[in-house]
């Protein structure tokens, strides 16, 4: 979506009576249903002017065409400048140009990242040049138009307050190969800046590619698709088994007609390979051309799966990143934008309240912005009260949409060893649910057993990570978690305390919350379930705290409402001690099954252990 665009003529005229923010509020307002933030508006007034001159100077001709706040379809994000034409050579071009005011910046000792002062505060952000970059690339593979009628894309960034320093941080050797792609430009670079638009779109002509920029179909590119295809070539984590197989298969067969919507339900427990049908779904669709997203409310489980899909070409990280989203962002999608939503963890979805949601129910967005929608569910891993994703409201929506619903079950365990057993005592123990077959399972294949103190359980896990396994430490959220603050952004406060023990560690730290499950220093901190669910390692130990307990005298698990601390998952429930209990077993299931090989648990309630201790001593 184009918020604003105009010839470069008009553009310079609006810019010299001071007319262009009102133009773009007007234009914002008229697009967007809302109004722009001052922030925005006064970037507007400044940069503006900078870009009039730039213009102006360059020599590049009026009839060029402008785009200002272009909104990149199918995505949240704006690109800030954009001009159109032709070069020398008559070949179609157009320039991203991403504007800054910053005045200064920090390097960092990571690729691609800065630190700058944004939003009141100091953070990491992208370079601009990467930004400029990624943008180019989101065009490049997703605009059928860029494809199809051969236009050239090129991309630079301007920082028109920034006066460099020597050494400049912004220059630093770690980010040359990025600035190669797309040039950076600061406040004394004016005239190479108008030398570079002129090279590109010095001949003019460019009114009408605006035209075919904004009305290009929005689909994967060749190129995209040939990206993905590779990504998943050679990768053992995403090779689909027996019953995965036949579910990606039926996926394929039924969204490939979009003429009617569809509606397919897949269900299925902890370990039975939801995640990795729906990723190879995922590329199977874009191969057929067709406009797919992969949603996953959980945004630790997006990130990790971006960077195992990813992780043999990081720079093309931005490139598979785009294909993702969380599930908030849909509520004023148009109808049917999308040819295909594919939702995983789709038992997390949200209704109205939900924190940073504007919109009603979240299933209801999807339903109606795709023609097919794909949901993974698991009804026994809802763990907050906004949680509403239920296999039988996705049907109640479905229904109201007159959409054909198609519900498949996987059944086969490829977690924990396979032993579908463990999983199958898992719910009976904690009275989840009434299970036959939990007597037992193959404990060579997976092993399981309780321990007698956290700091035994830390170091079984730390040794099985030495030894190159995949191994974390998980807990309920029976400890507070300082805030940032408060001087804990990196997990420097040991929040999870157990004082009969002498034990204390920190929670996930926040700067690596959504790569907690793959940084390095994740072993020597604690994640929660918001940090692991979906995802999967080789060993785990668990921690359960005082949140859940046992009654000798009911012989029933119940949950401790003073002693669980997340304040949105017990919201409004402190008088109903049943759905409490509900969630907070939810939780203990969903960390107790994130191992592939072992699981090793520690249980500070001591009537909650022996009671696990007598249920193990039959298996």
């Amino acid at each position: 979506m184009i918020i604003y665009s105009s010839n470069a003529l008009k553009f310079r005229e609006l810019v010299d009576s001071n007319q262009i923010t009102l133009e773009i509020e007007s234009a914002f307002i008229k697009n967007m249903r809302k109004k722009p933030s001052p922030g925005e508006k006064r970037a507007w007034n400044n940069s503006m002017q900078f870009m009039e001159r730039i213009i102006r100077n360059s020599k590049v001709p009026d009839n060029c065409g402008i785009m200002i706040e272009y909104n990149i379809p199918s995505t949240s994000r704006r690109i800030d400048f954009i001009i159109a034409g032709q070069d020398e050579k008559k070949n179609n071009n157009f320039v991203i140009v991403e504007l800054k005011q910053w005045d200064s910046a920090q390097a960092t000792d990571r690729e691609d990242v800065v630190r700058a002062f944004v939003g009141g505060n100091t953070r990491e952000i992208p370079h601009p040049s990467y930004q400029a970059w990624s943008y180019r690339q989101l065009i490049n593979d997703m605009n059928e138009a860029v494809e199809e009628h051969d236009l050239k894309a090129h991309s630079c960034a301007y920082l028109h307050n920034y006066r460099p320093v020597i050494p400049d941080p912004l220059k630093n050797d770690q980010y040359h190969n990025i600035i190669r792609e797309a040039p950076l430009f600061l406040a004394d670079d004016s005239l190479k800046l108008q030398e570079f638009l002129f090279k590109h779109v010095g001949q003019g002509n460019g009114v009408n590619l605006l035209y075919l920029i904004e009305n290009g179909k929005i689909r994967p590119s060749k190129k995209l698709i040939d990206h993905v295809d590779g990504l998943f070539k050679g990768n053992s984590d995403f090779v689909l088994i027996d019953e995965q197989k036949v579910a990606y298969e039926t996926i394929i067969s039924l969204a490939k007609d979009t003429e009617v919507k569809k509606t397919i339900i897949i269900q299925g427990g902890p370990g039975t390979g939801k995640s990795v049908i729906s990723m190879n779904a995922l590329g199977g669709l874009l191969k057929h051309k067709l406009n797919a997203k992969f949603i996953a409310p959980n945004a630790s489980f997006r990130t990790v799966m971006v960077e195992t899909l990813a992780k043999k070409q990081p720079r093309d990280k931005v490139r598979t990143k785009m294909l993702f989203s969380g599930s908030g962002q849909f509520y004023d999608t148009p109808a049917n934008f999308y040819d295909v939503l594919i939702v995983d963890e789709a038992h997390r979805l949200k209704g109205k309240g939900a924190y940073q949601y504007r919109g009603d129910n979240q299933i209801e967005d999807i339903i109606r912005t795709s023609k097919v929608n794909v949901f993974f569910i698991d009804d026994f891993q809802r763990i907050r009260p906004d949680d509403i994703g239920s296999i039988q409201e996705i049907k109640r929506i479905a229904e109201e949409y007159h959409s054909e619903i198609y519900q498949y079950t996987l059944t086969a365990q490829f977690r924990c060893s396979g032993a579908e057993g463990f999983l199958n005592w898992v719910d009976d123990a904690l009275q989840i649910r009434p299970t036959a077959n939990f007597d037992g399972w193959d404990h060579k294949a997976f092993e399981f057993a309780m321990v007698e103190t956290p700091n035994e359980l830390y170091e079984i896990i730390k040794a099985k990570e030495s030894n190159g396994f995949k191994a974390r430490l998980l807990a309920g959220f029976a400890w507070n978690w300082t805030a940032e603050k408060d001087g804990n952004r990196n997990g420097e406060i040991s929040d999870v305390i157990i004082e009969e023990h002498g034990f204390q560690m920190p929670w996930n730290g926040r700067s690596i919350s959504s790569t907690w499950a793959i940084h390095p220093s994740g072993i020597d901190q604690i994640g929660c379930v918001h940090t692991s669910q979906g995802l999967e390692f080789d060993y785990v130990g668990v921690i359960i705290g005082n949140d859940l307990k046992f009654n000798p005298e009911t012989m029933e698990l119940y949950a401790d409402y003073d002693q669980y601390k997340d304040t949105m998952g017990k919201r409004g429930l402190k008088l109903n001690q049943e759905r409490l209990t509900k969630l907070v077993k939810n939780i203990y299931k969903i960390l107790i099954s994130r191992g592939m090989k072992g699981c090793y648990v520690y249980c500070r309630d001591q009537e909650l252990r022996r009671y696990l201790e007598t249920r193990l001593s039959g298996v």
